[in-house]
């Protein structure tokens, strides 16, 4: 486990997990960033190492599968960067390491960014693809009006499709060759946007690209009007601070409303 510069973060993990299980009483999946090295077996080794460890705790997420198994979640950035046929030596059955049937047996999520990675996420043995990016029409992933025909393909495959939303995004402190990928907020209505397109498409799972990325604009926590010598840090007035928790509670209660509909 790392920090955003690549800097050892692990002795974090357990204060994370105790933080969720004692207070919100909500749960935490593990998002396997790339690395120097990174392959097929190194990620096994990693998924070993974090289901010992940390698969008991509580706050550790299991998901349900159609079939009624309660796995851990994993999701694997940038997995187009090692081909499909490394990565099915782990995840289909007939790998010469495969993790299927065992202790260590997990739900793995793989990036979607251009059109031809849904073949390759199908052919490497993943269970599911998710779109990450909160610019919308930054990839062939990213982009809502292709998240339909995305999720009839992984309908097809017995495969999820985990579309990704954010509140906006702007990247231009950290990289300002990268204007033409600014989304603006519109006070909320780019969110409940992505929102929509994502319930569209009737998802088991949807995730928020958002947590700490202040540089790219993406943060959905409290804010207040602030600034700096150097930059100027974007708020949410009109509104209060709260209101990106405020919006994402209520579409998350939609969410849950219209999951039970799809399920009578």
């Amino acid at each position: 486990v790392a920090d955003d510069n690549g800097e050892p973060a692990e002795d974090l993990v357990p204060a994370v997990l105790d933080a969720q299980y004692g207070i919100f009483i909500s749960t935490v999946a593990f998002h396997i960033q790339p690395y120097r090295g990174r392959n097929d077996q190194s990620v096994h080794d990693n998924i070993k190492y974090i289901i010992d460890r940390y698969g008991d705790h509580g706050a550790f997420y299991k998901f349900t599968t159609s079939t009624g198994k309660s796995l851990p979640l994993f999701y694997i950035y940038d997995s187009y960067l090692t081909p499909p046929e490394s990565w099915s030596e782990f995840l289909t059955p007939t790998g010469s390491h495969s993790v299927r049937g065992s202790a260590y047996d997990s739900v793995f999520i793989a990036l979607i960014v251009e059109e031809r990675h849904k073949h390759d996420i199908l052919a490497g043995g993943f269970d599911g693809m998710y779109t990450y990016f909160a610019s919308n029409g930054f990839s062939f992933g990213s982009s809502h009006q292709n998240w339909k025909a995305i999720k009839a393909f992984c309908d097809g495959n017995n495969l999820l499709f985990i579309p990704s939303v954010g509140p906006g995004y702007i990247d231009t402190s950290i990289r300002p060759w990268n204007n033409h990928n600014t989304r603006n907020r519109v006070n909320g209505r780019y969110y409940e946007t992505a929102l929509q397109a994502a319930l569209n498409v009737r998802p088991e799972i949807v995730t928020i690209t958002s947590f700490n990325e202040w540089h790219e604009g993406t943060q959905i926590e409290r804010a207040v009007p602030k600034k700096t010598v150097t930059r100027v840090y974007l708020d949410y007035q009109p509104h209060g601070p709260d209101h990106y928790l405020e919006l994402t509670r209520r579409w998350a209660e939609q969410f849950n409303k219209e999951k039970e509909q799809w399920l009578m």
